[in-house]
């Protein structure tokens, strides 16, 4: 059996279904009863997670809480973030945009249990629900819980384990849900500044998701888009009021509790250099190297040749993000600089070069560096991709400039023997 890599991997499958099966009998008895059931006993609650030490837990979580105050009652957690981190191919999959996640039931107990173990503060937020409210969100829940409802199309930024508990509970309210944080309908951060308070510890994190986000990841978001956040969502319920043309204005949460203190976290380990000090030496070494080659008046292609080879292996990634179904990615301006070209035409141009010959294709890379830099305006960078680019700058010009000096003097000599 396979087991999720998520805040629950040391659940197996078997164990997990007697439990989805038990919370949906529990969820389908309740909302089968109607207005037989003591919902004043009944709450149902938010709960948002601070991160932890995991690279997927870097941004919290959310989870629902469905609690029978009653003697005896049950006490359960919906979590719509589980994914099988076994699945084939599915760190592919979820670059490309195309894994699958799921809605499960836990005890409680359970899930708190794992939190504390994680040192990750739980945040519970009570709703203030009418029993018909409540009705409502139990059906859905039981809805969603079904094997053939279970499975949806993940997304980071629009569709998540936080929007879909938001959007639940939101369209099974007999009220408008305001929020008073967007009263003057005000612009926020960007995607990408809203994740860089969250991975700012962690470099090398941030250069993955930099590199990857295009430039729709730098446009300024709405409450609704910034809400895909855990935190950011716990903030806005905390202030947020239901209104209706028929009942009183409320607030949305009735009581906030933390169920688990934040306790002691184990670092995640990186790469000890940063992104940028990596770039920085890889452009010390073009300058070393063409001082070096001027001094000896000799081109030392096989760098070249490597440094061709690894921005082509690199670009092949951000080229395939074209296709990718993320709506953040598929436009992004590093592609001018990472890109498959000097694995179609890098060899040419050197062949070129060693013949003392300019390929058109060191022009068409010094445009696109160019361009790399004016597009900085409009999108932000990666950390120390300016450095790459200034490494290429150096490699291509001192190049052009090389051989277009060689071609001179050949042509003088050419000259002078006639």
């Amino acid at each position: 059996m396979k087991r999720f890599k998520s805040i629950f991997q040391h659940f197996r499958w078997h164990y997990k279904a007697i439990l989805l099966v038990f919370v949906c009998v529990c969820i389908s008895t309740l909302s089968a009863k109607g207005d037989n059931v003591d919902y004043d006993s009944l709450e149902i609650s938010l709960l948002t997670c601070e991160p932890h030490q995991e690279i997927y837990a870097l941004y919290g979580h959310t989870a629902l809480r469905v609690h029978d105050l009653r003697p005896g009652g049950q006490d359960f957690a919906i979590n719509y973030g589980v994914f099988d981190f076994d699945a084939p191919n599915f760190e592919w999959r979820f670059i490309m945009g195309t894994s699958d996640y799921s809605v499960e039931a836990f005890s409680f107990a359970l899930f708190k249990a794992e939190y504390v173990k994680a040192g990750s503060k739980v945040t519970e937020q009570v709703l203030n629900l009418t029993a018909t409210e409540k009705q409502k969100i139990m059906t859905a829940l039981y809805i969603n819980l079904l094997p053939g409802n279970k499975n949806y199309r993940y997304n980071y930024f629009f569709d998540n384990c936080t929007t879909r508990a938001r959007n639940l509970i939101a369209s099974n309210l007999d009220a408008t849900v305001n929020y008073n944080n967007d009263a003057d309908g005000k612009e926020r951060e960007s995607f990408r500044e809203l994740i860089h308070g969250y991975n700012g510890q962690y470099p090398w994190a941030r250069f993955g998701n930099d590199i990857l986000l295009g430039y729709p990841a730098d446009k300024p978001t709405k409450y609704d888009e910034w809400q895909f956040l855990p935190k950011e969502l716990m903030n806005d319920f905390a202030t947020a009021t239901l209104q209706s043309d028929t009942t009183k204005e409320r607030k949305l949460v009735k009581e906030t509790r933390t169920v688990v203190k934040a306790g002691k976290q184990k670092p995640m380990s990186e790469f000890p250099l940063r992104p940028s000090v990596c770039f920085i030496i890889l452009r010390a070494i073009p300058m070393i190297r063409t001082a070096v080659e001027w001094v000896k008046k000799k081109l030392f292609w096989i760098y070249d040749a490597l440094l061709m080879a690894a921005v082509g292996l690199c670009g092949i990634l951000l080229f395939l993000m074209i296709f990718s179904h993320h709506p953040t990615v598929s436009l992004n301006f590093q592609l001018l600089l990472l890109n498959p070209l000097p694995l179609f035409f890098g060899w040419f141009a050197l062949r070129d070069a060693r013949r003392g010959k300019v390929h058109w294709y060191l022009y068409l890379s010094l445009l696109l560096i160019i361009l790399f830099f004016t597009c900085g305006l409009l999108q932000h960078y990666a950390e120390g991709m300016y450095f790459l680019a200034l490494s290429l700058l150096i490699r291509v010009v001192t190049i052009i400039m090389k051989y277009h000096k060689m071609a001179k003097k050949v042509k003088v000599s050419h000259l002078n023997n006639k």
